[in-house]
C-alpha cells in the first residue's frame, strides 16, 4: 500500500477502533472485550476487502502498526472515556469519520490492484461497513447498516467520488479528501436532522 494510503487507513483504524471500543464499555465489557470489539470494528472491512483482491495476508494482519493502533484506541477510550462525552452522540460520530476514511481507502486500493470502477465502489463499500458491521454482531445487535440512515447509501457516494476521478483521471488524493467529506456529511447531517430512506409501510394486523 502507498504510504498516503497507509497513513489515511491507520487514521480510519483508528477512529473505529475508538467506536468499537465506545460500545464495548456500553456493553460492560471487561478490557479484553474492550480489544476485541475495538480490533474487529478497526480490521474486519479492510480484511474482506483484502482477501477480495487478493492482497494476501490482509495488511491488518501482516502489518503490526494495525493492531498497535486498534490496542491503543481501545486502552485510551477504555481508560478515558470521559474524553467522548464533549461530543453529541460521541459513537456515531466516530463512527462517521471510521465510515468515510476506509471508504475512500478501500476504493482507492481497489483501483490500484486493477479492478473497475463499479468493483473498486462495492468494495470500497464494504471496507466501510464491515467493521461496523462485525462490532454490532458480536454484541448483540442488529448491524448500524441494516437500520441507520443514510449509512451504506453514505458510504456508496463517497466511494462513487473517488471512482470517477480514476475514470476521467483526476487527481486522487483531492477527491479522496472529497469523497470523504461527502461521506461524513450525509452522515452527520443524516443523524441530526434523521435523514433517512424510503421504508415499506406494513399494514396493522387487523387490516
Amino acid at each position: 500500500m502507498l504510504p498516503w494510503l497507509s497513513i489515511i487507513d491507520l487514521a480510519g483504524t483508528f477512529v473505529f477502533a475508538a467506536s468499537g471500543a465506545a460500545v464495548g464499555i456500553r456493553r460492560d465489557a471487561d478490557l479484553f472485550g474492550v480489544l476485541v470489539l475495538s480490533f474487529a470494528a478497526a480490521t474486519a472491512g479492510g480484511m474482506a476487502r483484502d482477501v477480495f483482491i487478493g492482497a494476501t495476508p490482509p495488511v491488518a494482519l501482516a502489518d503490526w502498526r494495525y493492531l498497535a493502533t486498534a490496542c491503543s484506541a481501545g486502552v485510551i477510550v477504555f481508560y478515558r472515556e470521559q474524553w467522548l462525552q464533549v461530543f453529541e452522540r460521541p459513537v456515531r460520530m466516530l463512527d462517521a469519520a471510521g465510515l468515510s476514511l476506509f471508504v475512500v481507502v478501500g476504493t482507492a486500493k481497489a483501483l490500484s490492484f486493477g479492478l473497475t470502477p463499479t468493483s473498486a465502489v462495492l468494495l470500497g463499500v464494504l471496507s466501510g461497513i464491515g467493521g461496523g458491521l462485525v462490532r454490532d454482531v458480536l454484541v448483540a445487535e442488529v448491524p448500524v447498516v441494516l437500520r441507520s440512515d443514510l449509512y451504506a447509501s453514505a458510504a456508496l457516494v463517497g466511494a462513487i467520488i473517488v471512482a470517477l476521478a480514476h475514470v476521467f483521471t483526476l487527481p486522487r488524493i483531492p477527491a479522496m479528501a472529497v469523497g470523504a467529506l461527502v461521506c461524513f456529511t450525509l452522515r452527520f447531517m443524516a443523524i441530526r436532522y434523521r435523514w433517512r430512506l424510503p421504508r415499506a409501510r406494513r399494514n396493522a394486523p387487523n387490516e
